[in-house]
């Protein structure tokens, strides 16, 4: 079984992401299950802005929609500006929005049978609204989103620490990501089992 992380964090690499230590708390756990795990900082690509898979030369979003394809279980992971997503998580969906039209052999939608998830960081509050938006896009693309699919970290109302600062919050964050891993796992096992079926004509 294979997973990919899209990391939406404003930061490009090598700096330290929030976003991305809490996700890897999802993907250690996901490995403890067997899962290959593949994370892309989706900031570091420069993908343009659009709505099909290929925007042409130097698009690096086919790879990605290549390795989405290839696997079963799918977590973005956002910061929290503004009490919303982040705009490069924003680029993401809108990206993704060309599988909507895309069928696999059977005639169903390109990501039914598939799972995904929701990271959230942030150090205002917001996370509620970031993952409610992200999953909904999820699930109008055709994933199957498990009951508590996410966790996040928000420091809470007015300034504060970031998560990388703190320890605070974090055996919540963690116990709740290493749950949102075994639902995801459990979750696309039902269906490798059990498929949904294509769409009545």
């Amino acid at each position: 079984m294979k997973a990919v992380v899209i990391n939406c964090t404003l930061k490009r690499s090598p700096e330290p992401s929030n976003t991305d230590a809490l996700a890897g708390v999802v993907s250690a756990e996901l490995e403890k299950h067997g899962v290959e795990v593949e994370t892309i900082r989706a900031v570091d690509l420069d993908i343009p802005p659009g709505v099909q898979t290929d925007m042409g030369e130097g698009d690096p979003w086919p790879e990605i929609h290549e390795k989405l394809v290839n696997s079963q279980i799918l977590i973005v992971a956002s910061p929290t500006w503004a009490t919303h997503h982040s705009s490069v998580a924003q680029r993401v969906i809108e990206r993704m929005d060309a599988m909507l039209s895309e069928k696999d052999d059977d005639g169903r939608p390109i990501n039914f049978n598939r799972v995904a998830g929701v990271v959230a960081t942030g150090n205002e509050d917001g996370a509620h609204n970031v993952i409610s938006a992200i999953s909904h896009a999820l699930n109008e693309f055709g994933y199957t989103l498990p009951g508590q699919g996410w966790t996040y970290w928000n420091q809470g109302p007015g300034p504060g620490d970031t998560y990388l600062d703190t320890e605070t919050g974090h055996e919540w964050s963690h116990s709740t990501g290493r749950a949102m891993a075994s639902n995801l796992v459990a979750t696309a096992k039902a269906l490798r089992a059990n498929p949904i079926p294509p769409p009545p004509s």
